[in-house]
Parts: structure tokens; sequence; C-alpha cells
């Protein structure tokens, strides 16, 4: 089993819930990594880099690909990162016959329908920015490898991943730690009939706006629920069911918002 951005946030969770359970861990990324068991093989690969990414892969039978520019940026870095870092991970695992690719994809894939309308996965993109639009690229190599090649290919459109809620919006987006790694591990695990496959990777929240996974389709039902913390969450205005799901429409800092309107014009 191979992990590209071992060394990210939501890498590092899951390197300490499977580390127990493959014989042998793969793990990935462009900063240091210490192995922290006999079973852990490190290596420090640039994903821009297709041989050194196929060498690092090899011998591995799941790949759960991580790795990339995980927030708003500018297009040529998402580019680069996001849809030609994922492009290396599965040619690599096509080349070296590799049975399951689970990529992160992400809920910013369809931040412009509103908060009212409980979104599916089979409804068209509507991507709330330039690193939307990378994960709708994600996703359509996904698609393209599982159709052409017949690789094994589950997409997690993963929710805002925090140790607990800490803004109004994660009431309805909240991926807890417990249950990511849930995700995760029924994703790697899943039927390998299974050849394609997009899921959004969110807690149980009483107040989301997308579907949870047919459990027929991804074995996992999640247990948090956000409104469990609710009472520690500020709300100065009740939602509007007609605002778009990504909130105001920036991520993270307004620095990250003015570097995507740099990017726009230029």
């Amino acid at each position: 089993m191979a992990v590209t951005g071992a060394a990210g946030t939501i890498g590092s969770v899951v390197r300490e819930a499977l580390r127990h359970e493959a014989t042998r861990l793969i793990l990935l990324d462009r900063v240091p990594l210490r192995p922290q068991a006999e079973n852990e093989d490190v290596h420090i690969v640039d994903l821009r880099d297709a041989a050194a990414v196929e060498s690092a892969l090899a011998g591995a039978d799941r790949v759960l690909h991580l790795g990339g520019v995980p927030d708003e940026a500018p297009l040529p870095d998402l580019l680069e990162a996001n849809v030609l870092g994922t492009h290396h991970v599965l040619e690599a695992a096509r080349r070296t016959g590799i049975e399951r690719v689970v990529l992160a994809s992400s809920n910013r894939v369809t931040g412009f329908y509103p908060a009212g309308h409980l979104t599916g996965p089979q409804e068209p993109a509507r991507p709330d920015g330039l690193y939307g639009v990378s994960k709708v690229a994600v996703e359509a190599l996904g698609q393209l490898y599982a159709d052409k090649f017949g690789l094994s290919v589950i997409c997690l459109r993963i929710g805002s991943f925090e140790p607990t809620p800490t803004e109004p919006r994660h009431l309805a987006t909240w991926l807890s730690p417990r249950d990511a790694v849930g995700y995760i591990r029924a994703a790697l695990a899943a039927p390998s009939c299974t050849r394609f496959a997009t899921a959004y990777a969110v807690s149980a929240n009483t107040r989301r706006f997308w579907k949870l996974p047919d459990v027929t389709e991804l074995a996992y039902v999640p247990v948090d629920n956000a409104e469990a913390h609710a009472v520690d969450v500020s709300e100065d205005l009740p939602a509007d069911p007609t605002a778009p799901q990504a909130g105001d429409g920036r991520r993270g800092s307004l620095g990250a918002r003015h570097r995507a309107d740099r990017a726009l014009r230029h």
C-alpha cells in the first residue's frame, strides 16, 4: 500500500491508522520523512517527476493519492501539482499493475450549488474556484484511466477535515479524522469489480448538503456529527439556503482569494 502526501494533515492521520494494517507501507512526500515502523518505506518525491513516482510506487498494490496543492492558488501551480501529479500517479499505477487508486478530490468541485440543495456525486460539476477546477480535472483523469485502461479508481470528495468544527459552515461540511480514516479504508478495500466511483467523504452531519455514499458502493457509514459541537460554533445569522455551499466563495485567507484573482487575470 502507498500513500502520497504522507506528511500532510490527512496523510499523517492516515499513516498512523494504516501502519498496523499493511505489510509494507510506502510513503511519498516532497518533504523529508523518517520511517516510524519497520514496515514503512519512505521516499522524498516530487510528483511532477514521473520516473521518480513510478520508481517509488513499484511493488504497491493500492495507492491513496493525497499529494498536491490543498487550497486556492495560481492556476499554473494547481495544474502542475494537482493535475500533472495525479496523471503521473495514475500512469505509474497503470504501468506497474497497481489494482486500486483512491484519489483525494474535494467538495469544492460542487461549491456553487446552493446550500439548500442536497448534492450527489453524479450531478454536473460547479467548482467555486481554480482549486475546484483542478479537482474536476483530477476526477476526469481517474475516469479516463478507469474507462480506457481498466484501472479501479475511487474519488473521495473530502469535506472540511478538522479535529472539531470551528466555523458555521463546518456544521454542514465537517469530516472528522475518525470518519476520514473510515472512508479511506472503505475506498481502499472496495471490491475490485468497482471500476470507477465518486463519493462525498463527510461526517453524518445533520445539516450536511451532500449525499452520503451508497453502502453497496462504499461500505462505510460515518459516525460523527458536527451538531454535537454546534454550541461551540458561533452563528451570527441563520443559514441562507440559496447561498453557495462554498460560503462566501473564499477558501482560506483573503490572500488566497487575491492569488486566485491574479491567476484569473493572467
